[in-house]
């Protein structure tokens, strides 16, 4: 699949993806992306961030490809029954384990359990040893009950601004490597 055969949708974390962030970055350079804006981005509401994902995803015209970091993640795994449209894969980066009780800010327990059902498309899970956000193993648990395929992303932290990930080549060229595999 090439990017232009999809409907990619941008689907950021907690307070949003600055205009360093790598999600900020490849929505400039994919003309076919977009992103799903949160009316509250730091105080995430877990059935707001849901509808307005279902929402998004419903308007799409093409096939869909998800591209969620961190919150996002546990936004998508939520909406998946809602949303009609055809996905055709999923890049979900840096799951948080918003079942942890020690997560900071506590609200964004609200947004756990993940759903453990396998996903019905082809999906990535981008994953740090070090990130201070959720484990290595949590995000194998994850992968291994969705069916995803596991990337290991060494010790990148959070894979974000701030663990020094804006361009993020490497992680554009695993992207590039997984859309191409799609079928629209």
């Amino acid at each position: 699949m090439k990017t232009s055969e999809a409907d990619i949708l941008i689907v950021p974390g907690y307070t949003n993806s600055g205009p360093e962030h790598w999600q900020t970055r490849w929505q400039s350079k994919l003309t076919s992306a977009r992103r799903v804006e949160q009316a509250e981005w730091a105080k995430p509401v877990r059935e707001d961030w849901i509808a307005r994902m279902v929402e998004e995803a419903n308007a799409a015209t093409k096939p869909i490809v998800i591209v969620a970091h961190s919150l996002g993640v546990a936004a998508v795994a939520h909406a998946l029954s809602g949303i009609e449209k055809k996905i055709a894969g999923a890049f979900l980066v840096a799951p948080p384990d918003v079942a942890n009780t020690k997560i900071r800010p506590k609200h964004l327990m609200t947004f756990g359990p993940y759903p453990r059902d396998p996903l019905p498309f082809p999906s990535m899970i981008v994953a740090s040893r070090n990130d201070p956000f959720g484990t290595y193993e949590h995000a194998g648990d994850i992968a291994n009950a969705w069916g995803s395929l596991l990337v290991d992303a060494g010790e990148s932290g959070h894979i974000n601004t701030e663990s020094g990930h804006g361009p993020w080549p490497e992680g554009t060229m695993v992207f590039a490597q997984f859309i191409s595999r799609l079928k629209p």
